[in-house]
């Protein structure tokens, strides 16, 4: 189960879950087929071509995406309402997952509010790919985002 983040900052990558990769290159994503491929807003502009099992991407560019992107399940984070992955509160910011996500690994992680530390490298509403790529990706038996 190994999982991309495509155009991931620098100081994001402390906080990469294990056997998760930060893309330099787009040939980096035509490797091999990505059991979880992650966007950020810029990997959502430069991204030419992919295939993945499921797709971490805003909710604000998924359609033009997906006409670049092989994905057998997308799940979008964002503001919005119809987010599956967004914020419960920006005061304090506290993920919030609106519907149950099946993982790469056959585990399922249930609908949920997730608090977040306040040592954030950017402001969580960015950071929403990373914390879905965490969720997916940590084992079910640590929090997702204890760093």
């Amino acid at each position: 189960m190994e999982g991309i983040i495509w155009h991931c900052p620098a100081l994001w990558r402390p906080l990469l879950p294990p056997r998760a990769l930060a893309a330099e290159s787009a040939r980096d994503l035509t490797l091999r087929r990505w059991s979880v491929l992650a966007l950020t807003e810029r990997g959502c502009g430069d991204l030419e071509r992919a295939d993945c099992g499921m797709l971490l991407v805003p909710g604000d560019r998924a359609e033009a995406v997906l006409a670049r992107v092989r994905a057998e399940t997308v799940v979008t984070c964002g503001l919005s309402q119809r987010d599956s992955l967004t914020l419960s509160s920006l005061s304090e910011p506290v993920v919030c997952l609106q519907r149950a996500l099946l993982r790469p690994d056959g585990g399922t992680v249930e609908p949920q509010e997730f608090p977040l530390p306040s040592d954030l490298p950017a402001p969580a509403e960015v950071l929403l790919p990373l914390f879905g790529l965490r969720l997916l990706q940590m084992p079910l038996t640590e929090p997702p985002f204890s760093w």
